[in-house]
């Protein structure tokens, strides 16, 4: 009733987790069944481990949150040696983001985790607003966003998923360029540009002045988007942005999207993957619906 396909990758049903916000799986095993998930993205993987930006970098707005977390990660190789062991039994679509700072980075890391048997995927991030270089710089230009595109495409082999940023005149531009150069699919959208400020302190709250806004205020922005590139592309799209019930998951959707990643409504709830693909469910059966393709991009 709910299984789906993106490119090469058989879905149990359309619910994913999306990177930044579910750790490597394992953090959330107490509350979730992570085999009954569609799959999972882990937390943005880089070429060496990076601290991230400094305190405070994560700050609630109303109807959602900041954050400049700045892909505080392991680095790859940790990655490769330790949390893969841990996570690779698990029946489900394990992928990994891939950031970088330069497209040799992007290519190394990708030439790595290309080598993992159990990844049968990875999410090239060229969206992430809150680090200096790299990260956004190659996703608001339809040539560079190409450029990394192709040239992760000559090392890694496998489904090749590419995070659009919303902070473009037009996304469509970008999605296309990415389809031309190799992607297999595109999933949006990534945060959008944000600033809040502490007016008793009169200082921003995040370190480093502005963040990536998340949460449900970014969700109608995001279900135009989607409903744009799915028109726009012929590669399945992965719609994400506020999606806290079942309900926000069928808008993406019914707007085009093939499959959906929960965000920030995990750090609410953390069981609120399950919720939803019981709600995907309950949907089906009251409508009579036998494939919940059926109603993907019917708007």
């Amino acid at each position: 009733m709910l299984a789906v396909k993106v490119h090469n990758l058989s879905l149990k049903n359309p619910v994913m987790t999306a990177s930044g916000t579910f750790g490597y799986g394992e953090e959330f095993a107490d509350f979730v069944d992570l085999e009954r998930l569609g799959g999972f993205i882990v937390k943005g993987t880089t070429g060496s481990h990076r601290e991230g930006n400094p305190y405070p970098r994560m700050a609630e707005t109303p109807s959602g949150m900041l954050n400049a977390v700045g892909l505080q990660n392991g680095g790859v190789e940790k990655f490769c040696k330790e949390v893969y062991l841990r996570i690779k039994h698990l029946d489900t679509n394990i992928i990994v983001n891939v950031s970088g700072s330069s497209i040799e980075e992007y290519c190394d890391v990708a030439s790595q985790i290309d080598e993992l048997e159990k990844i049968p995927a990875i999410e090239l991030n060229i969206s992430c607003p809150n680090v200096k270089k790299g990260g956004m710089g190659f996703g608001t230009n339809p040539e560079m966003a190409a450029q990394v595109v192709a040239e992760v495409r000559k090392v890694y082999h496998k489904t090749l998923i590419v995070k659009l940023t919303p902070n473009v005149t037009s996304v469509v531009d970008i999605a296309k360029a990415v389809e031309a150069a190799g992607a297999d699919s595109v999933s949006l959208i990534n945060t959008m540009l944000g600033m809040a400020i502490d007016v008793e302190k009169r200082r921003p709250y995040l370190s480093t002045i502005t963040g990536g806004l998340s949460g449900p205020a970014v969700k109608p922005v995001a279900v135009r988007m989607v409903w744009q590139v799915a028109h726009a592309v012929q590669i399945p799209v992965i719609g994400l942005g506020g999606i806290a019930s079942a309900a926000d998951a069928l808008e993406f959707l019914m707007a085009g999207a093939k499959a959906i990643q929960v965000g920030t409504a995990n750090f609410i709830d953390p069981a609120v993957t399950m919720k939803i693909v019981d709600g995907l469910e309950d949907y089906c059966k009251r409508h009579g619906i036998s494939d919940i393709n059926e109603i993907i991009g019917i708007i």
